[in-house]
């Protein structure tokens, strides 16, 4: 028996092992694929794991795993009875798997075609979609509370960071919702009391205390939501969305300005106007700007080189 497996280890080192490095040594640019051969087969691993690890396929996954090796290690040991009872339960463990696996398996491609995995190749939206996308859903949230006279406090950050808002709140950090901002916001809850904050595509934090202004100007009858509602406005550049809870009616901060009993469609134009945009208009511009003084830049060397190497003609003439 210990022979028997010596030379049997010894042919599948020959054969396999010693052979495939030959093969590398013959043509070394099969390295290169070895490589990413291996980065690829790697990281498919990797994710796999991670999904199955979050689920309850865990110790069955431990289970096939420890079924593999014992069915190499027959096969090694030439144990040919059990080698072949174990061959015949992993010929008919891939339907199995498929079986009992069907959940995670959907999941796990589902989350394939909405994971980063799929930003390297350009699949997801663009982010200028995105927040278009949660402008409408802020939108249908804020009509959805004006409706149920539910007071709310919705800030939406642009350019100016207001890290120090969002970390005296509540971290919530969760993808912007209709039914998340409208649960966040129902009377006698944990969350309710306070403003909530969108910052970078993501609802923030919640339960957040804004400044209060103190602007004589601000009508009496207003209250302390809309008093925080400018203040906000006036120490960032962010857009504060109000719902009065006394008259369900809707009022926007912008720059320390209060525009009052605002629509829909005029909420709906002032988001799309200010934080979208505003947003990307101006970074394509940055960008084209950015082009232009690099192709100026490359100008200028051309022109210089140029210049050198005439100057260089003319004294070796």
């Amino acid at each position: 028996m210990g022979i028997e497996f010596v030379t049997n280890w010894q042919k599948f080192y020959n054969e396999n092992i010693l052979g495939y490095f030959k093969s590398l040594q013959e043509n070394p640019y099969q390295l290169v694929s070895l490589i990413l051969d291996i980065a690829i087969v790697g990281f498919l691993l990797y994710y796999c794991l991670r999904i199955v690890k979050e689920s309850r396929a865990w110790q069955l996954i431990k289970g096939i795993a420890l079924l593999i090796i014992a069915t190499w290690v027959s096969d090694l040991l030439n144990l040919r009875i059990l080698n072949s009872i174990l061959s015949t339960i992993m010929n008919f463990g891939v339907i199995a798997i498929l079986i009992i696996f069907q959940p995670e398996l959907r999941r796990g491609l589902e989350q394939l075609g909405t994971n980063k995995f799929t930003k390297f190749f350009g699949i997801t939206k663009d982010l200028e979609t995105r927040t278009k996308e949660d402008v409408y859903k802020i939108v249908i949230a804020t009509m959805e509370l004006a409706k149920q006279k539910t007071g709310a406090l919705i800030v939406i950050e642009r350019d100016i960071k207001i890290q120090d808002i969002i970390s005296r709140g509540i971290e919530i950090n969760s993808e912007v919702s209709p039914q998340l901002l409208v649960n966040i916001f129902v009377p006698n809850t944990p969350l309710h009391d306070g403003a909530v904050i969108i910052s970078n595509n993501k609802i923030a934090a919640a339960a957040c205390v804004l400044p209060l202004a103190d602007d004589k100007n601000i009508a009496k009858e207003l209250g302390t939501r809309h008093r925080a509602a400018v203040g906000a406005s006036r120490e960032s550049d962010a857009i504060v969305i109000v719902v009065s809870e006394e008259t369900g009616k809707v009022s926007v901060a912008k720059d320390g300005t209060l525009i009052a009993d605002v629509r829909e469609d005029v909420l709906k134009r002032i988001l799309i106007n200010n934080v979208v945009t505003k947003r990307f208009t101006n970074s394509n511009n940055q960008k084209s700007r950015m082009n232009k003084i690099k192709q100026n830049i490359r100008k200028i060397k051309k022109e210089i080189n140029q210049n050198i190497n005439k100057e260089n003609e003319s004294k070796k003439e």
